[in-house]
């Protein structure tokens, strides 16, 4: 049965929220709705900041103290807010949804202490949007071993099997962090964060610019990237591990360019972040022959050529070229796995998060 689903999607770039509806049965999407976007105030962002900052010492999945609760209010409220502003927008009435994928926004993701903690009270949202509402996607996998992340591969395989691509094919994420999906037929999806995405480059040109990001990669543009940095943080072991492997957002904070000018930092982080992602080509059965690029990284016009450049004679394509919508990705995802939880389909596999079976998750609040 083909089901309306709303997706809600916050990431870790702390940009704001997307809103996609798709008709899917869980297994392919019929068809596309349209999409939304609510941007985080800079109170917002800064807030959620914080909360990033003092979710690391979190002990358990449920706590809230003091600055996380003030930030699981504030997301909530801008959900709702989003919901009702795409309806408006669109004259759309809750009757006209029959399910919502509240991913709610990762505060701390640290599955070798099997804990995955999404900030979001879905029975508040439920109530304010009056439609029932899938949330806690991660949990159950994380509790059963798995790496919690990435969750949107078996969205990205139906849309990869529906297009006229010689295989194989990777669909790349460049979101906070960046993520792959390697899909070669019916039979092999594998998937795994890569490393950085936006997050050290947006949080750069805060600290620097007072800018949430590099607008199409102009900035990156201008400057010179320094190799033998980006050599240096390659030898981090992540990058070597095979997949199923996930980051946090945080878990290349550390890094620091020391004292460079805003354009080379820039150029810098940018080609990090693209090395890294074709750093995955050897840990991979075949080598792709196509990459499809989506989330905020298929804007940055100097990430996509810095990509180009180290894939070989592979194609680079951002989403939005094969009728994709780039920003929208994530969040029909979102719709697309609360239809396949709903049915009881699996959300993730072993070859994905390592989880040790195929795993279906979620949890549903209802108005």
């Amino acid at each position: 049965m083909m089901l309306t689903a709303l997706g809600l999607m916050s990431g870790t770039s702390l940009d704001g929220v997307d809103v996609a509806l798709i008709e899917t049965d869980g297994k392919q999407v019929k068809a596309f709705g349209p999409s939304g976007y609510r941007a985080y105030s800079p109170a917002e962002r800064n807030l959620l900041r914080q909360a990033l900052s003092e979710a690391v010492h979190l002990p358990q999945r449920d706590a809230r103290p003091g600055i996380l609760a003030e930030a699981e209010r504030a997301v909530t409220r801008a959900h709702a807010e989003a919901v009702a502003a795409f309806f408006a927008q669109n004259r759309l009435k809750p009757e006209d949804v029959d399910i919502v994928g509240f991913h709610g926004q990762t505060v701390l993701h640290r599955p070798e202490r099997r804990l995955t903690v999404q900030i979001g009270d879905a029975p508040a949202l439920a109530k304010a949007i009056h439609i029932p509402v899938m949330h806690d996607f991660r949990a159950a996998d994380v509790e059963a071993g798995g790496q919690g992340a990435p969750f949107v591969p078996v969205y990205h395989r139906a849309l990869a099997n529906s297009l006229d691509r010689e295989g194989p094919i990777v669909v790349v994420n460049i979101g906070g962090v960046s993520n792959i999906t390697y899909i070669d037929g019916n039979d092999t999806l594998i998937a795994c964060d890569t490393g950085p995405g936006n997050a050290l480059l947006d949080d750069f040109m805060y600290r620097t610019m007072n800018q949430a990001f590099d607008a199409e990669g102009k900035f990156a543009a201008l400057g010179k990237a320094d190799e033998a940095w980006i050599a240096r943080a390659l030898e981090l072991p992540f990058f070597a591990l095979p997949p199923p492997k996930s980051l946090d957002r945080n878990d290349f904070a550390a890094l620091r360019l020391g004292d460079v000018a805003p354009a080379d930092g820039a150029a810098t982080l940018t080609a990090f972040t693209a090395t890294a992602i074709t750093r995955i080509i050897p840990l991979l059965p075949r080598r792709p022959r196509n990459w499809i690029v989506c989330g905020g990284g298929a804007r940055n016009l100097t990430m996509l050529r810095m990509l180009r450049e180290r894939v070989g004679s592979a194609t680079v394509e951002a989403a939005e070229t094969l009728g994709w919508a780039s920003d929208a990705i994530e969040a029909q995802a979102f719709g697309f796995l609360a239809a396949r939880g709903l049915k009881g389909l699996p959300l993730s596999y072993p070859t994905t998060t390592g989880v040790p079976m195929p795993m279906t998750g979620g949890v549903i609040a209802r108005p």
